[in-house]
């Protein structure tokens, strides 16, 4: 159990190609509006429990994360929405540690900090990372007053995945994330200072000069990762 909140989302359309070697088995690419896209997350947990008992030292901090979006279809024909992570930043060992061994998630570490302001007219949320030197930011100014998300919008496409799907040794592994729908601030304005091919590989090179399609901020919740279990062999 844990909250995350102030969740910043910046938005990139890529080609499929480029995600091919990050798909699960037994996935496949969920489009929004025919379009494949990566998001980069900044958010803040809070009140951090692991089963459900909380961890010294370890209840609030930031994370990053680049992901990507597709679907799962069980053997009953449901169809699960759910993101891979390509790469996720936290800032102390302890929890890299226990993210990937428990989820097989590709967790690393870096110096990080957050900064969230608020006035009567708008309020200003921040997330920095230095990782081998190189200092990263992601930074949106908003209106203070949360809106719910509107069916079928891309609020609604880039929040309301929740399902985790991992690359394991043997095999895809699927694990849920509950939580509530949740509302969204109006962007006023936004400021991405990221090197991607340093964080995340060559192939992603291109989008650190590009600006993101679209950029949210959601207020986020209370969540619980439930336990992954086995989907696809590898």
């Amino acid at each position: 159990m844990a909250e995350w909140r102030k969740l910043i989302m910046a938005n990139y359309a890529v080609s499929e190609n480029m995600l091919k070697p990050y798909l699960p088995s037994g996935t496949e690419f969920d489009l929004y509006k025919d379009r494949c896209y990566v998001s980069l997350v900044g958010f803040l947990f809070q009140n951090t429990r692991l089963k459900s008992i909380p961890v010294p030292f370890h209840r609030t901090f930031e994370e990053v994360n680049l992901r990507f979006y597709v679907v799962h279809t069980t053997a009953t024909g449901e169809r699960r929405r759910g993101v891979v992570f390509i790469r996720e930043f936290v800032p102390r060992l302890a929890l890299a540690f226990v993210a990937r061994s428990l989820y097989g998630e590709n967790y690393s570490t870096a110096s990080m900090s957050h900064q969230s302001i608020h006035t009567g007219e708008r309020q200003s949320v921040r997330y920095g990372w230095s990782y081998q030197g190189l200092h990263n930011t992601m930074q949106v100014t908003a209106s203070p007053q949360a809106n719910a998300i509107e069916p079928e919008s891309a609020e609604e496409f880039f929040t309301d995945h929740y399902w985790g799907y991992t690359n394991r040794r043997r095999g895809t592994s699927e694990y849920e994330v509950r939580h509530p729908r949740w509302k969204t601030y109006p962007i006023l304005e936004h400021s991405i200072d990221v090197d991607f091919g340093w964080l995340y590989g060559n192939a992603f090179i291109p989008l650190t000069k590009r600006q993101p399609e679209s950029v949210l901020l959601a207020e986020g919740s209370e969540i619980e990762v439930c336990s992954g279990r086995r989907i696809a062999r590898g």
